[in-house]
């Protein structure tokens, strides 16, 4: 469920017209709802409440200060991949102990920042890379909390970009080297190995793979304590899916229904990861209609937003509802693209589509997550402004970018270009 809705022919975000915040603040924009986004946390909570999990909220899936801060005020952690978002994490007053780390190409300066911050562990994804936490832990003097991560060989079944849980992924280290590995532990003098994490990927709609790779791993606790090999935490990850077009995702409940005994069995304390499922419908991108251009093939409604805002349909086929901001009854076949000088620069393809005219407004639903995140300066664009909507107010929590910011790290080399 989300909060943008059609209100006597109008489409509002909570208690404000969506068309009112274009006109304001310009197009192409990034409108979240604040109510979505908490009440999507807040929702999964309420469902895995009997084991009390650590629910980290995945930065990767947006990132913006506001977002982040609004999830830690109502007790999320945040899940890391960079230094740059070990800096965001900081900057929006997470707890140190609350945020994980995860990314298969953590370097020697993201490393040490971390150990010095005081994360609460690393999600660590190779051999070589728990060598050189330990080093680095040992240059530090410190001892850090590491999590192995396992490879569980299950299809996740999702697009094959997203899905992370397959032996031919370059994520995780699979089941029985992860084994020699903790029989080792006693070697890594400066790490302690305090759990185990898995994420088998992303926009996952159905519970068959996460139960399975939560019933794999749950085996090899038991044959880690044969072992005597005991652990604090099992890291779960995120990975569940959101309907952007004819999904029926399982709910947080019925997710937490399937899951929570196979969890409670383990006796380990719970890390989730999840990110789309928290903000993906708590965002839109609304665009501007610029052109209606007809060929003799097909008709193409042309708007100011484009591949560098919003990637998903270029990058993964990816499908996105769009509505107008205006309902209108009739509808027609057309492309929806957009200024960008790449043949792969749509939104949607051979979509029935509101009948819609120049000047008009869209909003592209389902955006809130890896939208502005993946969004870029290709063809030197400004990236788009963001807003967050609580009831009936709006307050910029991004600014739009504007053409000094396209350049205000370059440098013209003019001891070597002559004219």
């Amino acid at each position: 469920m989300h909060d943008f809705k059609y209100k006597k022919n109008k489409f509002y975000c909570e208690n404000i017209k969506v068309e009112d915040l274009a006109k304001r603040f310009k197009t192409p924009l990034y409108v979240y709802s604040y109510h979505t986004l908490t009440d999507h946390y807040l929702k999964l909570k309420a469902a895995f409440a009997g084991i009390n999990p650590l629910i980290c909220y995945s930065v990767k899936a947006n990132s913006n200060l506001s977002i982040l801060k609004a999830l830690i005020a109502k007790g999320a952690g945040l899940d890391i991949v960079s230094g740059g978002e070990l800096f965001r994490a900081q900057k929006a007053g997470c707890p140190a102990q609350k945020i994980v780390y995860a990314s298969v190409g953590k370097t020697d300066q993201e490393i040490s920042a971390a150990i010095n911050k005081g994360i609460l562990f690393f999600n660590v994804e190779s051999l070589a890379e728990l060598k050189n936490i330990n080093r680095i832990a040992k240059a530090l003097n410190k001892v850090t909390r590491v999590a192995i991560r396992i490879n569980p060989d299950v299809e996740a079944k999702t697009h094959k970009y997203i899905s992370t849980g397959k032996i031919t992924n370059k994520f995780g280290i699979d089941l029985e080297s992860a084994y020699k590995i903790l029989l080792l532990r006693n070697n890594f003098k400066n790490l302690r190995i305090c759990g185990l994490h898995i994420h088998i990927g992303s926009q996952i709609t159905q519970s068959e793979p996460f139960v399975e790779a939560i019933k794999k791993v749950s085996n090899f606790i038991r044959r880690l304590k044969d072992k005597g090999i005991e652990l604090e935490y099992l890291n779960i990850g995120g990975g569940l899916g959101i309907i952007y077009d004819r999904e029926d995702p399982q709910t947080a409940q019925i997710y937490a229904d399937q899951i929570v005994p196979l969890l409670q069995k383990t006796g380990l304390k719970i890390i989730m990861e999840p990110g789309r499922f928290i903000i993906g419908n708590a965002g839109i991108l609304v665009v501007k209609v610029l052109y209606i251009k007809k060929t003799p093939k097909k008709k193409f409604i042309i708007i100011d937003g484009g591949m560098n805002d919003l990637i998903r349909p270029a990058l993964y086929s990816a499908y996105h509802n769009i509505w107008p901001l205006a309902k209108i009854s009739a509808t027609e076949k057309a492309d929806v693209v957009g200024p960008i000088c790449e043949s792969g620069d749509f939104l949607a393809k051979e979509r029935l589509i509101a009948k819609v005219k120049e000047g008009d407004y869209l909003a592209v639903m389902s955006a809130g997550a890896y939208g502005f995140s993946m969004s870029s300066n290709y063809n030197s664009r400004p990236r788009a402004a963001e807003v967050m909507v609580f009831k009936n107010k709006a307050v910029v929590i991004r600014k739009r970018e504007t053409a000094q910011d396209l350049i205000h790290n370059e440098i013209i080399a003019g001891n070597f270009i002559k004219g």
